[in-house]
């Protein structure tokens, strides 16, 4: 068997979460939008009106002093969600030749395990949501299918990654 690259694997990785993110991204908007005006207004009502990455970006503002207005927010809140998603695929690539478990399931147990992590537990945890409670059940599914779409897009982009490089 060959030796892996750690750097590689890293770049591979970051490519792969790039991927998944903007796969994940139509995912989810095209359930956003088949989903009643009832959903929507209780997810409204639950957030202010604010996503939790507007939040993260207002924080930032807040401690760095930046003064960003609600686009410069929007656009920054943007850039963290991007920015998120190639980390989380770089992390992933890293792992996944070196901790087989993660590769298991293509990449679903992955996902799910992330989807619960972070959007269930350390995005309220951080006070840039409330708890999972405060959602309707649409939405925890909504982000769930995103998450699992990532997972396994990421790691379907690692095997075609890895059969040229």
């Amino acid at each position: 068997m060959k030796r892996r690259s750690v750097a590689r694997d890293l770049i591979k990785g970051g490519i792969a979460g790039a991927v998944a993110t903007w796969v994940m991204n139509g995912v989810t908007t095209f359930i956003y939008e088949r989903e009643g005006d009832e959903v929507r207004e209780r997810e409204e009502e639950a957030t202010g009106g604010e996503s939790s990455l507007f939040k993260a970006a207002g924080q930032i503002d807040q401690v760095l002093r930046l003064e960003l207005d609600d686009d410069q927010k929007e656009r920054l809140g943007n850039a963290l969600h991007w920015g998120l998603g190639i980390a989380t695929g770089a992390i992933y690539g890293i792992l996944r030749p070196r901790a087989r478990w993660t590769g298991e399931g293509q990449g679903l147990g992955f996902g799910a395990a992330y989807w619960l992590a972070i959007d269930e537990a350390v995005v309220p945890l951080l006070g840039l949501a409330r708890g999972p409670g405060a959602y309707p059940w649409q939405s925890h599914a909504r982000g769930l299918a995103g998450h699992l779409t990532f997972g396994v897009v990421a790691d379907t982009t690692l095997d075609l990654l890895d059969l040229v490089a």
